[in-house]
C-alpha cells in the first residue's frame, strides 16, 4: 500500500511540475504566482529545467526532492566579475566553451541566455550539480551537456573547446599546476580566469591566487601572455593561445 501510494505521489508531482515547465505559472515553493517576470529570471531556462526534473519524479536521485529557481534569476548577470566575463566573450565570440565547476550557474545561465548557439559543456566535481544541469539540457536545452569530472583529469582532448572558463575555481583546488596545465590544454583561444583578489574566511578556498602566481602558472602551461584586470574583490584573466597568443 506504501509503495503503491508513493507511486502516485511521484506521478502526481511529475504532472505538475511538467505542468509548470510548460507553462512556467508557478513557484516549485507551492506558492501560486501569475508566472515568472521575464525581466527576473531566465524563463526559458527554468522552464527546461522543470521539464527535465518532471521526469526524474520517483527515480533515484542525488539532488533535494524541491526544486528550486533562485539559480536562474536574472541578478547575477549584475555581478561585476561576470560582466566582466560576459563582455570578454562577446568580443571573443566562441563557438564551444568549456565551464569548469559551473556550480549553480551564477556565469553558466546568463552566458546560455546571451550566447545562444554556443554548444557548451560544464564539468563539475559534486554529482548534484551535474545532475541539476543535465535537467536543464533534459528539459530541451540540448547545446547545454553537463558531466561529472575533475579539471586535473583533463576529461576531453586537447584543443577541444574555443574558450575554457574556471571562475571562482583555482582557489578551492589543491593542485592548481595540474588544473592550469588541463584547461590550457583543452583550449584552441583562451583560458578565462577569475579568482579572489583578497584574502577572506571560506575555508574551501586554499590558495590566494595573485597577479605573480597566476602569471607562474600560465606560463609553465606554456602561455606568452596574459590579461589581467580587477573587478571589486576579484581578479580577471584570460590567457590567449594559438593564433590569438
Amino acid at each position: 500500500m506504501r509503495a503503491g501510494n508513493s507511486q502516485e505521489s511521484a506521478e502526481m508531482q511529475r504532472r505538475k511540475l511538467t505542468g509548470i515547465g510548460r507553462n512556467v505559472v508557478k513557484k516549485i515553493t507551492g506558492r501560486e504566482e501569475a508566472g515568472m517576470d521575464e525581466r527576473e529570471y531566465y524563463k526559458r531556462l527554468a522552464a527546461a529545467y522543470l521539464r527535465g526534473r518532471a521526469g526524474r519524479i520517483g527515480q533515484s536521485s542525488t539532488e533535494e526532492e524541491e526544486p528550486k529557481l533562485y539559480p536562474f534569476k536574472r541578478g547575477h548577470r549584475e555581478l561585476p566579475r561576470v560582466r566582466k566575463v560576459l563582455g570578454f566573450l562577446h568580443a571573443v565570440q566562441p563557438e564551444s566553451l568549456l565551464d569548469v565547476g559551473s556550480g549553480r550557474g551564477v556565469f553558466l545561465f546568463p552566458f546560455l541566455e546571451e550566447f545562444p548557439k554556443t554548444e557548451t559543456v560544464s564539468i563539475d566535481v559534486l554529482p548534484r550539480r551535474v545532475e541539476f544541469l543535465q535537467d536543464v539540457n533534459r528539459g530541451g536545452i540540448t547545446r547545454l551537456r553537463a558531466v561529472q569530472a575533475d579539471l586535473c583529469g583533463q576529461p576531453f582532448p586537447d584543443g577541444s573547446f574555443d574558450v575554457v572558463t574556471a571562475l571562482e575555481v583555482l582557489e578551492h583546488i589543491p593542485d592548481v599546476e595540474s588544473a592550469v596545465r588541463a584547461a590550457v590544454r583543452m583550449a584552441r583561444r583562451y583560458v578565462v580566469v577569475t579568482v579572489p583578489s583578497k584574502p577572506d574566511d571560506n575555508p574551501e578556498h586554499i590558495h590566494l591566487l595573485t597577479k605573480e602566481r597566476l602569471t607562474e602558472l600560465f606560463e609553465a602551461a606554456g602561455c606568452r601572455r596574459l590579461h589581467f584586470d580587477g573587478v571589486p574583490g576579484h581578479l580577471f584573466v584570460a590567457a590567449p593561445l594559438g593564433k590569438e597568443g
